[in-house]
């Protein structure tokens, strides 16, 4: 079958790494069901995985991709949760230190088929589109926990969230609207602050710029480039929550703030099975749906990763396999 993968990583270049071709069909374990894939989107992690970040030699080659929707041999249309938990493992899939997303232990998404855990699958409903439903197992559901669960907020508050185009932060940004938070943004540029207003931002500043007054939560994935700002940004008793540092991952720590103003740092990973079934009924109510920037076939999916690493993205890139 056709695939994107990778052989051999390469840290400086990651584009370079990429290959186009045959891969050997999945072999579905028991349990497991081998879907023919509608829809994968395209996620930082997978430039991350061209690099060999947390993809060592011996797992390679390794299928890219961690988002996908597709068909069972039965016919049904379905979702694959991203995150595969241990046979074993019950509760909080997230929690489990054996834990893996598609692309890290079992073949990733980015693939004419992928075999998927059975209790992984969710029904994709009818009412949203397969470009539309890629982009949920891993940006939306990341929003969408780190809103409703790690945010510290039981009702409407002030949100930053810190940069505007990417999948999780335009995500984070359309759900914390629908949420009925006060939505504030930063962006690089005009565009992208206009872009971050048309998603349902309150109001949009330029990175590390001085905000109007403090607000009750930050939603940060970019790191070293904005870690002081988003604290700085935060009223007493406030919560920072993280899920990523796409600038780098040691900031300074500024530990005195923290302690002082008595700030919550929140991790955030993805999220479970159970959480993406609440989020498909927070859109179908809201008529909330995610943006394709733009899809592509197979053979293209380099474009699409280029376009991603430069910042050139809207919401999400979908491959159709």
């Amino acid at each position: 079958m056709r695939a994107a993968f990778v052989r051999q990583a390469n840290p400086t270049d990651p584009l370079a790494a990429l290959e186009v071709g045959e891969r050997p069909e999945p072999d579905a374990a028991p349990g497991w069901v081998t879907i023919a894939v509608r829809a994968a989107s395209l996620n930082h992690h997978d430039l991350w995985s061209l690099r060999g970040v947390g993809l060592p030699p011996e797992r390679m080659p390794m299928i890219l991709g961690t988002d996908a929707v597709g068909v069972t041999p039965d016919g049904r249309a379905v979702i694959a949760h991203a995150v595969v938990a241990s046979e074993d493992w019950t509760g909080d899939e997230t929690l489990d230190p054996k834990r893996a997303l598609y692309s890290e232990g079992p073949q990733g998404t980015l693939a004419e088929r992928l075999a998927v855990p059975e209790r992984n699958l969710v029904d994709k409903p009818e009412w949203l589109t397969w470009e539309e439903a890629s982009c949920l197992p891993c940006a939306w559901l990341t929003a969408w926990r780190m809103l409703t669960k790690n945010v510290g907020l039981h009702g409407p508050g002030t949100v930053l969230v810190q940069g505007s185009s990417g999948g999780v932060n335009s995500a984070a940004i359309a759900l914390a609207h629908a949420l009925g938070h006060r939505v504030w943004v930063t962006a690089r540029s005009e565009a992208k602050r206009v872009w971050a207003a048309g998603l349902g931002a309150d109001a949009t500043f330029e990175p590390g710029s001085r905000l109007p007054e403090r607000v009750d939560a930050v939603i940060d994935n970019v790191g070293e480039a904005t870690w002081s700002h988003s604290l700085k940004s935060l009223r007493p008793g406030g919560t920072v929550v993280t899920c990523g540092a796409t600038s780098g991952s040691n900031p300074p720590a500024d530990l005195s703030r923290v302690f002082f103003l008595q700030l919550r740092v929140i991790g955030s990973t993805m999220g479970t099975r159970a959480e993406l079934v609440e989020l498909l009924g927070f859109l179908e109510a809201t008529g909330l749906r995610p943006h394709v920037d733009r899809v592509l076939p197979l053979s293209d999916v380099g474009a699409g990763l280029a376009a991603l690493a430069s910042g050139e993205v809207f919401g999400k890139v979908v491959i159709r396999p």
